[in-house]
């Protein structure tokens, strides 16, 4: 199995970059595509720096996951060869994570000006796993319109909304609420949260 993750220009760049450990660390490979302004944001939120090309990134990325060139590959925004650009080709789901609204509107109206939007747009056509993970607040009716349509086409959409009832003790605890909730849709096992109810002590049958 291998996930795509795009990476786009929203705030929440760490939560892409636990997906992607936690991705490599579940033994899935992963196939990266990161957009331009998500450079900016990766410097800006993180201790992460990615370079302008895909091998930079790449090498960047497998450092950061612990990952070897298998299980950790990362593809151009213009990489129109790249298996996740044609139906006949793409491996598996595609996580827009964090997915700008900018990107948002570009896959619900099928723009594939890119990699990341064909990919998205691969997703949908074939029938396969598209899961985007917004993060903007407030949402606008533009958004909530797209949101509405691209549910209507079969994506998920999974805001980066972290909430409180495992009782947060760090950023990190808040970081890997949103990422389970993404493992738990792509059905991969994994131990960042656990299930609702799983602790709770049964209750004996009256009867």
């Amino acid at each position: 199995m291998r996930v795509c993750v795009a990476m786009t220009g929203a705030s929440g760049s760490l939560y892409a970059l636990r997906l992607v450990q936690a991705l490599v660390g579940a033994g899935v490979g992963v196939d990266v595509i990161v957009s331009k302004a998500a450079q900016l944001v990766f410097a800006t939120e993180t201790p992460v720096s990615l370079p302008g090309k895909p091998q930079g990134q790449a090498q960047v990325l497998r450092e950061y996951v612990n990952a070897n060139s298998e299980q950790l590959r990362v593809f151009a925004r213009e990489d129109w060869m790249a298996p996740w650009a044609s139906g006949s080709g793409q491996p598996g789901p595609v996580v827009v994570c964090p997915c700008s609204t900018g990107t948002l509107s570009a896959i619900a109206t099928g723009a594939s000006n890119n990699l990341i939007e064909r990919a998205a747009d691969v997703a949908l056509k074939e029938r396969r796993q598209l899961i985007l993970v917004p993060r903007e607040a407030p949402y606008s009716e533009i958004h909530l319109q797209n949101m509405l349509n691209l549910t209507r086409m079969g994506a998920v959409i999974l805001p980066a909304s972290p909430g409180f009832y495992h009782q947060p003790q760090s950023i990190e605890d808040l970081i890997d609420f949103v990422v389970a909730r993404i493992l738990n849709q792509l059905n991969i096992d994994h131990q960042l949260m656990p299930a609702w109810g799983k602790d709770h002590p049964s209750t004996e049958d009256p009867s």
